[in-house]
């Protein structure tokens, strides 16, 4: 053993061969000098990542308006979740909202990067460019704009379905529960498609062109190649933009917050914007319940960890 750990190791610096064994001077400064290069970020992940993770954990076992000592309750919040109507609303939305919004995302983000490959290649850095254009606006920015498209009144949406003749259309879609969600979903696909777009693209670019050629002298169409080469190919591009899709459904609030506000009657409420006028009470007016909104932020992470985890476990099994 002590053979093995002695035996010589050779680093190349600067073109010269240095040696040097297992246990040296030189061996444990470059251990020292790592640590200390890891240690500021170390640091910060303790202070701002993981003690708040833990505290909140804490938080969700108590009763605590803010104010005072939290009061230790064991496992009522989780017990009063299961029992809370809006609650389940808000995970049911959440759940939808995640799902539909990830699908299109990908679909269509698939779709236009193969067209602005191929077909529109000639125009392809205008095309993207527009496309990523939304993606660049701050959330809050495009929920306001939005918001102002789907004003009943003076709204975009609405004069531009009556100057075309189509005035039975016409309809107040931030305030009606059968329309709040998908026009919410059109929001969130219009800011989310270019990014999405720009991944898909930078993944074609890297699919060997031979591969095309060979199976076009094989016979096969473009919906083959398609289907055979271009989709399996962007399997590990796939399963990041899905992730990526999971993660910022599971922790959608901005747009719905500044749109609807979780209205109207929680027909759009989400986790973020529940679990928010539950820790600070401004949207309902009732008293801050911290205890019971720290429950939620455990069960949202717990909820984004296994959608990734499950997604993950998918690409790889479909990777072999």
């Amino acid at each position: 053993m002590a053979t093995a750990l002695s035996r010589q190791r050779v680093v190349e610096r600067s073109g010269a061969r240095t040696s040097y064994r297992f246990g040296s001077p030189l061996r444990k400064s470059q251990r020292v000098a790592g640590y200390l290069f890891v240690l500021p970020t170390f640091a910060l992940f303790l202070a701002f990542v993981l003690w708040p993770i833990l505290y909140t954990a804490y938080l969700s076992l108590t009763s605590w308006g803010g104010f005072g000592s939290p009061r230790f309750v064991h496992f009522d919040n989780y017990s009063r979740m299961l029992h809370d109507p809006i609650a389940r609303r808000a995970l049911i939305v959440t759940l939808v909202l995640t799902g539909v919004t990830t699908a299109i995302l990908t679909f269509l983000g698939l779709v236009t990067a193969v067209l602005v490959n191929v077909v529109w290649s000639k125009v392809g850095v205008v095309v993207r460019t527009i496309l990523f254009i939304p993606g660049i606006v701050s959330f809050v920015v495009s929920a306001v704009l939005w918001k102002l498209i789907y004003d009943p009144n003076i709204g975009t949406l609405n004069r531009l379905l009556g100057a075309i003749g189509l005035d039975s259309l016409q309809h107040p879609w931030l305030a009606d529960h059968k329309t709040v969600l998908p026009a919410i979903v059109v929001v969130t696909v219009w800011g989310g498609l270019g990014f999405n777009m720009l991944i898909y693209f930078a993944g074609l670019q890297s699919i060997d062109p031979n591969l095309y050629e060979a199976a076009a002298m094989d016979g096969a169409n473009t919906v083959q190649q398609f289907r055979h080469i271009t989709v399996p190919s962007l399997r590990i591009v796939t399963g990041l933009i899905v992730s990526l899709g999971l993660l910022n459904g599971f922790k959608a609030f901005d747009i719905i917050f500044v749109m609807t506000g979780g209205g109207p009657n929680h027909a759009s409420e989400v986790l973020g914007t529940y679990l928010y006028s539950l820790a600070f009470g401004s949207t309902s007016g009732s008293i801050p319940q911290l205890g019971y909104a720290s429950a939620f932020s455990v069960v949202t992470m717990v909820l984004c960890t296994l959608a990734v985890i499950a997604q993950l476990w998918l690409t790889r099994r479909a990777d072999r």
